[in-house]
């Protein structure tokens, strides 16, 4: 795998900054969490499968390997059933703070799957991140079953781009976005009678969309589902995955800033939550030099 260009790591940032309007699109749809993640695969999926109409782009894919990338479909619509969950119970922010933990995640997944060795730096970052989760726990324990939500969310994420790597290797970012996002919508179909059953208090299943619902559906499941996703995958093929899911950690920066500026008082915290979130994401700024410094006591060794 290449190291990327320029470009492909601005062009990451612009998918970061794109995730980062999520959870804010979250709270702007009247939908619970599962019934918006239904519409937004659905959406989704109709979405990329047009796409790859008008472009004349394969869609078949062998059995054995469909499964597999259904199996990680599962994997996202958990993810994002979690994560529009953790927003609905706390707020946009504490959401996308919890979700800086993705690479945390990521330092022990990915070398657990891939058989690599684990990276003392990104251990350390890891450790990082939790200190800033720590200060945010310590003043934010209202919030705490949102910021659970959030870290669960941050590991299913963390697992299914490492598991996105190793597909990436064998099928085009259409394919796997096709039928990731299919298998995520007949999940969470098939997922609402225990949804209803037990996790809404009797409340039925909401199916109808109210004033601009539509509208943020579209742009969720358009520009941040079918777009990004399908971008983020084809980067997987040329940007590590701890790189990208560190990136990734800037999530929150973006987000918490669109958080603020559309919901005003409502989104403002502590000012230890942004103590915390500060700590969290110092990680993204230590990493590359890490990285740099690692490659280049390597190299020297290999010369030597």
């Amino acid at each position: 795998m290449s190291s990327g260009t320029f470009k492909d790591y601005l062009l990451l940032h612009f998918i970061v900054l794109i995730w980062g309007f999520t959870a804010i699109l979250g709270l702007l749809i009247s939908l619970p969490s599962l019934e918006l993640v239904f519409y937004r695969t659905l959406i989704a999926a109709i979405g990329v499968a047009a796409v790859m109409l008008i472009r004349k782009k394969p869609m078949l894919v062998p059995l054995p390997d469909l499964f597999k990338i259904a199996g990680v479909g599962v994997l996202i619509s958990l993810h994002w059933i979690f994560f529009f969950w953790s927003a609905r119970l706390s707020t946009a922010s504490v959401c996308l703070a919890g979700m800086a933990t993705t690479s945390l995640w990521t330092a022990f997944v990915d070398p657990m799957i891939n058989r690599t060795k684990i990276k003392w730096y990104e251990v350390a970052l890891g450790l990082l991140v939790i200190s800033g989760l720590l200060v945010i726990f310590q003043f934010e324990t209202g919030y705490w079953i949102g910021l659970t939500m959030a870290l669960i969310s941050a590991f299913l994420g963390a697992l299914f781009s490492v598991l996105n790597g190793r597909l990436t290797l064998r099928h085009s970012p259409f394919q796997i976005t096709l039928y990731e996002m299919a298998a995520a919508c007949f999940f969470a179909l098939a997922f609402m009678p225990v949804y209803a059953a037990f996790l809404t208090d009797g409340a039925p299943i909401q199916w109808t969309w109210k004033d601009l619902d539509w509208l943020w559906l579209l742009i969720l499941g358009g520009v941040c589902t079918v777009y990004a996703f399908s971008v983020s995958v084809d980067l997987m093929k040329r940007l590590p995955v701890f790189s990208i899911n560190l990136t990734i950690n800037l999530e929150p920066v973006y987000g918490i800033v669109l958080a603020v500026l559309i919901f005003g008082e409502k989104e403002k915290m502590t000012p230890q939550f942004y103590l915390g979130t500060l700590i969290i994401l110092i990680s993204v700024l230590i990493y590359p030099v890490l990285n740099y410094w690692n490659k280049r006591r390597k190299a020297v060794r290999t010369i030597s």
